[in-house]
């Protein structure tokens, strides 16, 4: 074996075999340093992807500009040697390709017309939603075509009750609204869940095609929903959506991500068809081992707000995470998306710790 190789084995796990290290581990191996990737590792913590953003009038715009989208999923990957990178895009493209009213408000977060004010909901077709969806997959390959061969790719949509959240009450923040659609409309939203289902697997088989290596679906609104809605509009979709992800020939291994679900990620996890979990901050680690099927890949969960800190309190949250996982397939993330106010320098301290232990 020459040195290079022996390097590039070492940096991949040590295992003396050639992959992508995330990929290895959504496989099921357990390997002697995880993977590292930070959800939102692309984004406005770093001074550069400021002055990319600059060049768009509008988020959604930048979204659907691949040129400046796929150079902002380069950004973090010269700063810091990360196992994956991930499309940089939004989860309400789908409903904007849909022909859903989509706008972003400055510290304030995504605006849609709320279903919940309309008589009738009207909305696009799948088909037509996918042709629209053109430059997203575009700045897939290009983000693929200058990607390193140990770097993996995640392409990523939103769940469809999350999806249908926005579009219901027109803004994130409290899901009351939305939840109360669920019983007062229930033929209604459950029309709107397989419309989501049908596009959002047709929108991630599309990025597959493009380059994806993996997916993420992002259920970011699974907090607080009592078991029988949380089997309705979060599991019975998921499941839907799997399956027709499968039936369009995509086989390549897709990380669910219940946020805040608490205890029922077990059941998310059993019932879904998804191949991994990612666990939010507030999930113990060891409860995650014994509650979820044995051997699934578990991605998580350092608490973003370490990395606005720094010092021995990262490094302490970072080997605490380390131990909690190790033995098992695992994937170093956060439990949420890293947080604007957070410092690069802290990132790299953070990579490293988790690669070299140090």
């Amino acid at each position: 074996m020459n040195p290079n190789q022996k390097e590039i084995e070492e940096k991949r796990g040590g295992s003396g075999k050639v992959g992508k290290p995330l990929l290895r581990v959504l496989q099921g191996e357990v390997l002697e340093r995880p993977p590292i990737w930070i959800m939102r590792q692309a984004g406005r913590y770093l001074p550069e992807y400021r002055q990319l953003r600059a060049r768009s009038k509008s988020f959604l715009d930048f979204c659907y500009a691949p040129a400046l989208a796929a150079e902002a999923v380069f950004q973090p990957l010269r700063r810091f040697p990360l196992d994956a990178a991930i499309l940089f895009s939004d989860i309400l493209v789908v409903p904007d390709a849909l022909g859903r009213s989509v706008s972003f408000v400055e510290g304030e977060g995504p605006r849609l017309d709320p279903l919940i004010a309309e008589d009738v909901w009207r909305f696009g077709e799948p088909e037509k939603a996918i042709q629209r969806l053109a430059p997203v997959y575009e700045t897939v390959e290009r983000i693929k075509a200058g990607l390193d061969d140990d770097i993996a790719l995640i392409g990523f949509a939103g769940a469809p009750w999350t999806v249908a959240t926005y579009m219901l009450q027109g803004e994130g923040g409290e899901k009351d609204r939305a939840r109360k659609a669920v019983y007062q409309r229930p033929a209604d939203v459950d029309a709107l869940l397989d419309l989501l289902v049908e596009t959002t697997a047709r929108h991630l088989a599309a990025q597959v095609e493009a380059g994806a290596d993996c997916l993420q679906i992002f259920e970011s609104w699974a907090e607080g929903m009592p078991p029988p809605l949380f089997e309705r509009a979060i599991v019975r979709p998921t499941q839907k959506l799997m399956a027709r992800l499968r039936g369009l020939g995509v086989s390549v291994p897709v990380i669910g991500f219940p946020r805040g679900a608490g205890a029922q990620i077990a059941a998310y996890a059993r019932a879904t068809g998804v191949d991994a979990i990612g666990l939010d901050t507030s999930v113990d680690p060891a409860w995650a081992r014994e509650a979820l099927p044995s051997g699934m890949a578990l991605q998580g969960n350092l608490d973003p707000l370490l990395l606005t800190l720094g010092g021995d309190a990262l490094s302490h949250g970072a080997d605490q995470v380390l131990a909690g996982f190790r033995g098992a397939p695992h994937i170093f993330n956060l439990g949420h998306g890293i947080t604007p106010d957070a410092d690069p320098a802290h990132v790299a301290a953070l990579v490293t710790r988790v690669k070299d232990g140090v």
